[in-house]
């Protein structure tokens, strides 16, 4: 068959693919396929909005004068409604993209044609890379997969992905999601992974529309039986704008995302789905959000029968659309929006604000110019997905995350020269599904640790326990101690997976599950050779045994390493690549997990009741790892080669503290325009093998207004060969970075001495009226 009939065949397969998804989504038959597929159906060119001469605005406004109330309710909720008489197909707005196409919700799924999607490290792990480049590199790979998905009808075209929440609790079950503690690192991965799904090469379209969830302060799911569907988050208004609030504001302001999709829980008393000041006020008003703001899936509902906001559900369905609410994921607002304007309580063009929201992302995602293959991203099909350059990236991202916490006289990288055989114990040892954590896709192709490791030596396997919960009957010890007593090295992987940290479950404790503590004590007593200690997980453990350990020559945090996992450990265990990720997260004692309610939100510390605060910004108890913790294979020196003593800002004449002491200054007037230098620092490889190296700039202000301890103010990742040197250079805006909030939530700057960090280099600055 020649080149040109292959192609014929292949346009046909897509297309009746298409036809048969819509057929079975019950939409074709009974109405278009296409929205405003003119080459189809030429009565559609009369439509403005059909009108892809038109700008965005001038088509959504025509589209919504022609619709009727009913019909506009329809497009308050996922499962939009068609509207055959205008050439308008359902559509479904609930798809997902955490790490990967996922099929996780009702808009995508997989088939014979795409039978799976590249399936990235969980979050927490990409995070823990430290790489605003990668964040951004994994971002484009999805959202060509997701493109490619599309125009074979198997994917929608917006996706509630990224999670963005401050992972504030170590037991948090969806701590794993998110980018980690930090808001500034939540804030460049949240703007990298946005822009890398969204960025098309029209800077007024979207090639996907990203979503940054769960806004806000929302970071406890189930714990002791206090679920998320009621939860009250009592929030301070210094910790809301200074720890919760950067990521989502990064998300609009910087990222440009096209939706924010509010929480289940109440901040202060108010469902955040309900909360005109941070819907229509915060996102909307301040950030100006180009986009729509969704519920989470059902929580209208939630507000209305379980957390008892409003005395009707027509009441709950007003309340939510006039706090800025433009969708409802659920039936929620079908059902009982129309009631709420017969009776009252909303006016139709409330109505209409909220679906003009709507309609304008989906014609920036082209979804009313016709047949999308013969649109931009058209000519992705199939043989878009699971590339082998897709896969090799989850590969690299998994190596770039993976973090060496131990590593004691140098027992890795294992040389397989001089090792013949290898040890592979755990219930973690031959992970296949647990590698791709939760929000999942179905994956190309899998490769275990067990896998990545028998290819570089020969192993001997023994799981240890029948899974990761390790109780005591399932203890398989005999066999893992032979195993260990025999081979010239041990790899034990162990740690958690769904069953131990999810959404919806909470942890209560940060020891291993069961008797994994015990499993690993005693191979690695009768190990013959080095133990290097594997932990799988998406939070931290308390694994102190295992630090203090002589038994115990190494430490990896590997993360949820997606699918390519296995092959990235070996990678990492066999030298092949030198480790280069740290921590995203403070690692904390047990005796954290025993004192501290998760349900309390300060993040400051009070000494009057040994209240310790919460993460590295605050914290002032013992730690096991401290963010940012991680080694290399070689070592790397920092140096100052330019960064200023002094800096001054300029008040406007006559200015209170020209005349009294101040120990901080408003942001106001022209203070700010153009205040910023540069920090210039050289790093060197001392070592002698190359490899990849994160550089943190913190910064520890004055001792005003329960400022953090020390804050990062940015990292840049630099391949340096062996003894080779490089030079960083990190701008510093001194109103964005060196700012400090106060106790009523206004940004001002601290007066006086900011030390510098970055790595052990220290630098005092300071900042004079």
């Amino acid at each position: 068959m020649g080149e040109a009939s292959k192609s014929h065949l292949s346009d046909l397969l897509l297309a009746l693919c298409f036809v048969c998804f819509l057929c079975c989504d019950g939409v074709s038959g009974q109405g278009p396929i296409f929205a405003c597929d003119v080459a189809s159906n030429r009565s559609l060119a009369g439509f403005g909005f059909c009108n892809v001469s038109w700008g965005t605005k001038q088509r959504v406004k025509d589209l919504v004068k022609r619709l009727t109330l009913q019909e506009k309710v329809g497009f308050l909720v996922n499962k939009a409604t068609a509207v055959p008489r205008l050439g308008i197909p359902s559509y479904e707005w609930w798809s997902e993209a955490l790490h990967g196409v996922s099929y996780v919700g009702p808009g995508t799924r997989f088939s014979t044609l795409v039978p799976g999607a590249t399936s990235f490290p969980q979050v927490i792990l990409t995070a823990a890379s430290f790489n605003a480049t990668l964040f951004k590199a994994i971002g484009k790979v999805v959202s060509t997969e997701a493109r490619a998905m599309h125009n074979v009808g198997l994917a929608g075209l917006t996706y509630w992905s990224p999670n963005v929440n401050i992972f504030r609790d170590p037991r948090w079950g969806r701590g794993q999601e998110t980018p980690g503690e930090d808001p500034v690192l939540a804030s460049k991965y949240a703007t990298g992974y946005v822009r890398g799904l969204q960025e098309a090469d029209d800077p007024d379209k979207l090639k996907v529309a990203a979503c940054c969830k769960h806004y806000t302060a929302y970071d406890v799911d189930n714990w002791k039986g206090i679920e998320r569907y009621t939860f009250n988050a009592k929030v301070t208004k210094q910790d809301l704008d200074d720890t919760f609030q950067p990521p989502f504001k990064s998300c609009v302001i910087d990222g440009n995302v096209a939706s924010v999709m509010c929480s289940y829980n109440q901040v202060n008393g108010v469902p955040t789905c309900a909360d005109k000041d941070l819907l229509a006020g915060t996102v909307r008003g301040d950030w100006k959000l180009n986009g729509y703001i969704v519920s989470d899936c059902d929580s209208v509902n939630e507000l209305y029968s379980r957390q008892h906001y409003t005395k009707t559900p027509e009441d709950a369905a007003a309340i939510t659309i006039l706090a800025g609410l433009d969708l409802n994921c659920g039936t929620f607002l079908s059902d009982h929006t129309l009631a709420a304007v017969q009776g009252g309580k909303l006016r139709e063009k409330d109505v209409d604000k909220a679906i003009a929201n709507n309609f304008a992302v989906l014609m920036r995602l082209g979804f009313f110019d016709g047949d999308p293959r013969k649109l931009p991203y058209g000519d992705l099909g199939s043989k878009d997905v699971c590339t082998a350059a897709n896969q090799e990236l989850a590969r690299e991202a998994a190596r770039q995350g993976i973090v060496l916490l131990k590593n004691s006289e140098g027992s890795l990288p294992l040389d397989t020269k001089s090792i013949s055989s290898l040890a592979v114990i755990g219930p973690n040892a031959n992970a296949t599904f647990t590698m791709i954590g939760n929000y999942e896709g179905t994956p190309c192709k899998y490769t275990t640790p067990l896998q990545g490791l028998a290819a570089n030596v020969k192993t001997v396997y023994a799981p240890g326990c029948a899974n990761v919960g390790c109780a005591g009957n399932d203890l398989q010890l005999d066999s893992a101690k032979a195993a260990a007593a025999a081979a010239d090295a041990t790899v034990l992987v162990v740690g958690a997976d769904q069953s131990i940290e999810r959404e919806s479950f909470d942890r209560v404790d940060l020891l291993l599950p069961g008797q994994q503590t015990s499993l690993i004590t005693e191979v690695a007593e009768v190990a013959k050779g080095p133990v290097i200690l594997v932990i799988m997980s998406g939070g931290p453990f308390d694994i102190s045994f295992a630090k203090t350990s002589d038994d115990i020559s190494s430490i990896l945090w590997v993360g949820y390493p997606g699918e390519a996992g296995g092959a990235a450990i070996a990678d990492i265990i066999f030298g092949h690549c030198n480790p280069s990720g740290r921590l995203p997260v403070t690692w904390y004692p047990q005796s954290f997990a025993d004192s501290v309610p998760m349900t309390d939100m300060r993040m400051r510390p009070d000494p009057s009741t040994d209240y310790p605060g919460r993460t590295y910004r605050f914290y002032t108890g013992d730690a096991v790892y401290e963010f940012g913790d991680g080694l290399s294979y070689t070592d790397y020196t920092h140096h100052l080669v330019k960064a200023p003593k002094m800096v001054s800002i300029p008040l406007e004449e006559g200015h209170s503290c020209y005349s009294q002491r101040c120990n901080s200054v408003d942001l106001a007037g022209n203070a700010c325009d153009g205040l910023a230098f540069d920090v210039h620092l050289r790093v060197q490889n001392s070592g002698g093998m190359a490899g990849s190296h994160t550089v943190f700039l913190f910064s520890s202000p004055p001792a005003v207004h329960n400022a953090p301890r020390k804050h990062l103010l940015g990292f840049e990742k630099v391949y340096l060969g062996p003894k080779a040197a490089g030079d960083v250079v990190f701008k510093v805006d001194v109103c964005k970075d060196l700012s400090v909030v106060d106790e009523l939530g206004n940004r001002k700057l601290a007066l006086g001495s900011h030390v510098l960090h970055a790595g052990s280099l220290k630098h005092s600055l300071s900042l004079k009226i």
